[in-house]
């Protein structure tokens, strides 16, 4: 038998070893391709545990562009492009367009447009207080109907920070990107989440909902309407989601779905599935009529008070 004492790479007899590191606990591991399935499960059960333990029910996602800003911020920088004694412009090559002077009027076109676009700011945040303030008035010991973003600024916030001065809870489902977007401060803070994976957070957004509001916006803001349309067009949902279109006028020139429609692609009845909003008034008419009607009859209420309702879906 070979003597310890004559390999040095072997420990004296009697040591004790180094304990292994836990697997959970094992950052190598976790951030492996291996230990995808562990954080993928995470990104539901953590969220599934704080909403049990902060009584939300469901939810009504507000969605739209995160570049339009309140008013007061957007006559802010509108004012300082046309008096640029107020304040120190950007260098040239710091600024789009060009020469100075072609990426001057460039911004000043922005800044304009900015300021047109930001009603949508303003109307999205007192949608939220409207319906924010109608939906702590209702009975129960969970939350319903609680205002829902993805967390981030423009529109985001706006829906946020309507909730929040209204007095209620307010959830924010934000996504890491390699550009960082920060959560707005106006998210309760046990409900601001942050996800690695678009798809887990695209799951949050439609199991809780029972509405959604979907103002201007971008790619972004098409992909989450046309997801919604699309698992009602095919009766993947066995829950009513009422989907409100804000601004008419802006999306009849971003979309014209009667060519789908006159194509064959879609069928009329499939029209039937959103409907358009130009007010505050009129959408929160609108969705307090559908959540009424389809979430608050006595056969809807849910036979137990614990955890959020999770939709199901159909066979």
């Amino acid at each position: 038998m070979t003597n310890n004492n004559d390999r040095p790479d072997l420990p004296a007899e009697g040591a004790v070893g180094v304990p292994a590191e836990l697997a959970y606990l094992n950052p190598d591991y976790l951030n492996s391709p291996d230990g995808r399935i562990l954080r993928i499960l995470s990104e539901y059960a953590e969220p599934l545990s704080r909403f049990r333990r902060e009584k939300i029910q469901d939810t009504v996602v507000f969605f739209g562009s995160a570049r339009f800003a309140s008013l007061s911020a957007a006559e802010q920088k509108l004012t300082i492009l046309e008096k640029p004694g107020s304040a120190k412009p950007a260098a040239p090559e710091h600024q789009p367009g060009g020469r100075e002077q072609d990426a001057l009027q460039a911004m000043l076109k922005r800044a304009h447009a900015g300021v047109e676009m930001a009603r949508y700011y303003e109307d999205a945040r007192k949608l939220a207080h409207m319906l924010t303030e109608w939906t702590i008035t209702l009975p129960g010991k969970r939350h319903r109907f609680v205002v829902t973003s993805g967390g981030g600024p423009g529109i985001m916030e706006a829906a946020n920070r309507g909730a929040r001065e209204a007095g209620g809870k307010t959830i924010g489902l934000n996504i890491r990107l390699p550009f960082e977007q920060f959560p707005n401060p106006y998210i309760t803070p046990e409900l601001n989440f942050e996800f690695h994976y678009f798809f887990m957070r695209k799951y949050w957004f439609a199991y809780l909902s029972k509405a959604l509001v979907v103002f201007p916006g971008g790619f972004g803001t098409l992909d989450e309407l046309f997801e919604i349309l699309t698992l009602a067009q095919t009766q993947k949902l066995a829950k009513k989601i009422s989907v409100i279109v804000y601004g008419k006028e802006y999306w009849n020139r971003v979309l014209n779905l009667n060519v789908m429609v006159d194509s064959g692609a879609v069928s009329p009845e499939d029209l039937k599935l959103f409907s358009f909003a130009d007010t505050p008034e009129e959408a929160f008419a609108s969705l307090k009529e559908d959540l009424t009607r389809y979430h608050l009859q006595p056969q809807a209420k849910p036979s137990v008070d614990e955890g959020p309702e999770i939709a199901k879906t159909l066979p």
